[in-house]
């Protein structure tokens, strides 16, 4: 066999292995956590990313393609954070859902937002809670209503600071 149709071979033969390598669903470095949530539908579990550090919680979820059905990632404070402190979509390619939480994991609000594709980070819009906020959650746009997932409802996790969730 010549030496071109064998890296052609090997090249065809190795198509299906590079279609599991996906720039955004590289490895973020960042610890990951089951989280669950508590709601009238039941319990939800999600696979998600813990972003701590400023540096993490401003690269969050920018530059990916995609996000799997069930993970998500969970944006941690160790102060109350003002209701005017919010989250933009510069740079974020996917639609998402976020839900900001209280210091005891209880859903406050609930916003879809769209991905900015401006190349200005000042043209994107904020999206600010209605009150103040410990936590934030990100998941795939539709995600809390497709499990009927809505405010008051009450997130779960380990090394989560507080009382936890108990359904009221």
């Amino acid at each position: 066999m010549n030496p071109t149709r064998r890296r052609l071979l090997l090249g065809m033969a190795l198509m299906p292995l590079l279609t599991l390598w996906r720039p955004d669903a590289r490895a973020s470095g960042l610890p990951t956590t089951t989280l669950t949530i508590h709601s009238a539908q039941g319990p939800h579990r999600l696979t998600v990313e813990l972003a701590r550090s400023a540096a993490e919680r401003n690269l969050g979820l920018m530059e990916r393609d995609r996000l799997a059905e069930d993970a998500g990632m969970l944006f941690l404070y160790d102060d109350v954070q003002p209701a005017e402190n919010g989250f933009w979509m510069y740079r974020t390619r996917i639609p998402l859902d976020i839900a900001f939480l209280d210091a005891q994991g209880r859903i406050n609000d609930i916003h879809r937002m769209q991905p900015c594709r401006s190349a200005s980070p000042s043209d994107c819009p904020v999206t600010r809670p209605s009150m103040p906020y410990q936590a934030a959650l990100e998941v795939n746009a539709g995600y809390f209503d497709a499990k009927g997932i809505e405010v008051g409802d009450c997130l779960s996790w380990a090394g989560q600071v507080g009382a936890g969730c108990r359904r009221q």
